[in-house]
């Protein structure tokens, strides 16, 4: 009888759904505190609009350029470990074989087991270095092309959830009427978003969407009361 070929299914899109979480989130919140807050002051959209847009360049710019220097710096630091771990298995591969030992010991292999894949290990520098690099200091190669990725998935998603909370302004002239409906859709774009973020990340999506309804609509209400008393 022909057997069903056993497929598994990972999600392997981690980063980047934690990018768009980033960018998104800040986006949401962010934008619409400002507006909330300046309509307490003025009633013209079109200077809360003109402000608005403004924040989104600059914290698009801001928070894409953090996500490209910090993956940058994930990337320097992992071939300044690298270089470490290639000097010690020269210099002193007996610590080295040691420190494999109890690698295995932690998964309850005995010395005695290990012996041979330990011996294995010792015979290939490249895949000695690459399991010490995993095993050992928890690193995975990094993607050459993670920080650009990086800064331009945080960027447009924080211009994207800025544009939400901004778009009521937009098509309606009066700031305290504006206000209602940037909150209402703002808390609805997060509980969505919260949804869609669970059913990638394997999560349960209804309680991601509410934990994202409740954990952005209170920092959006935080942020909208320093707005409001700043103003």
């Amino acid at each position: 009888m022909p057997q069903t070929p056993h497929v598994e299914r990972h999600f392997t899109a981690g980063a980047v759904v934690r990018d768009i979480v980033i960018g998104m989130a800040d986006g949401l919140t962010v934008p619409f505190a400002l507006a909330a807050g300046l309509s307490g002051a003025v009633e013209s959209t079109r200077i809360i609009v003109i402000a608005g847009l403004a924040e989104i360049a600059a914290g698009a710019i801001a928070m894409g350029l953090g996500g490209y220097l910090a993956a940058k710096s994930d990337a320097e630091h992992y071939a300044s470990e690298r270089t470490r771990e290639q000097r010690e298995v020269v210099e002193i591969p007996q610590e080295e074989t040691r420190e494999i030992t109890e690698i295995f010991r932690t998964y309850g292999i005995s010395p005695e087991e290990s012996r041979p894949a330990v011996e294995a290990l010792r015979r290939r520098p490249k895949a000695w270095v690459d399991f010490m690099m995993r095993f050992e200091l928890g690193l995975e190669p990094p993607d050459p092309g993670r920080a650009l990725r990086s800064a331009m998935t945080i960027g447009l998603a924080y211009v994207a959830g800025g544009l939400i909370p901004l778009a009521p302004y937009v098509a309606m002239g009066t700031a305290s009427r504006a206000l209602i409906l940037s909150m209402i859709l703002t808390l609805v774009a997060l509980t969505v978003f919260g949804y869609v973020k669970g059913r990638f990340t394997g999560a349960a999506p209804i309680r991601s969407a509410l934990q994202t309804m409740l954990i952005g609509g209170l920092a959006a209400a935080a942020a909208f009361g320093i707005a409001r008393a700043i103003s």
